[in-house]
């Protein structure tokens, strides 16, 4: 089964190519869910504990993401030394749960599965891929579609430098998607792609 991961900047469409993808046939290893389970996990939950306190849990008891997020994405130095322990906590749960999920859907018989993970270089899960697709859009437009989202230009700017530099991730890629048209535009190339990969 071949594995595809996705790289780009923050809010480059890395979601949208892997709608499209899923939408013709690929099997989807979804990092954002086997982040929220590895939180869940009780050993990782009293690491968290320990070192955040009750102010991170919701009233459910399970970890806040959104008030985690404000601890490891604030200014140097404390936002990256906080964010390094988070990563260092969870992302070795996240990758066996990554590489399980891709057992599973190669047992099933999919031809493909798509990983979108925003520090998929970063954790090392770039293993688990036999081809990295890099999705292009210019950071003005980027900027845009994440203020669509909530996001100040502070946070997206954060989230930015939290990554490898897009140059990095470009080199890496055996192939580049531009996403700065309409949907349909970047789903013609998704689709010339994915039928050079699977026939």
């Amino acid at each position: 089964m071949h594995v595809i991961g996705l790289l780009g900047g923050v809010a480059s469409g890395k979601s949208l190519v892997a709608r499209q993808l899923a939408a013709l046939g690929s099997g989807v290893l979804d990092a954002d869910q086997a982040a929220h389970e590895a939180l869940n996990i009780p050993r990782i939950e009293d690491s968290v504990r320990k070192r955040w306190g009750e102010r991170v849990f919701g009233a459910d008891g399970r970890v806040d993401r959104s008030q985690l997020a404000r601890i490891v994405f604030a200014d140097p130095p404390e936002g990256p030394r906080e964010r390094q322990f988070l990563e260092q906590l969870t992302h070795p749960a996240i990758g066996r749960k990554l590489a399980k999920e891709a057992e599973r859907l190669a047992a099933s018989g999919s031809p493909a599965a798509v990983l979108d993970a925003p520090l998929l270089l970063e954790a090392g899960w770039d293993r688990l891929c036999s081809r990295l697709v890099f999705v292009d859009a210019p950071r003005e437009l980027r900027l845009v579609r994440a203020s669509a989202r909530g996001w100040s230009e502070r946070e997206f700017l954060a989230r930015e430098a939290a990554q490898q530099s897009l140059d990095c991730k470009r080199r890496r890629a055996d192939m580049v998607v531009d996403n700065t048209g309409p949907p349909e535009q970047t789903r013609a190339q998704v689709e010339r792609f994915w039928h050079s990969l699977v026939g």
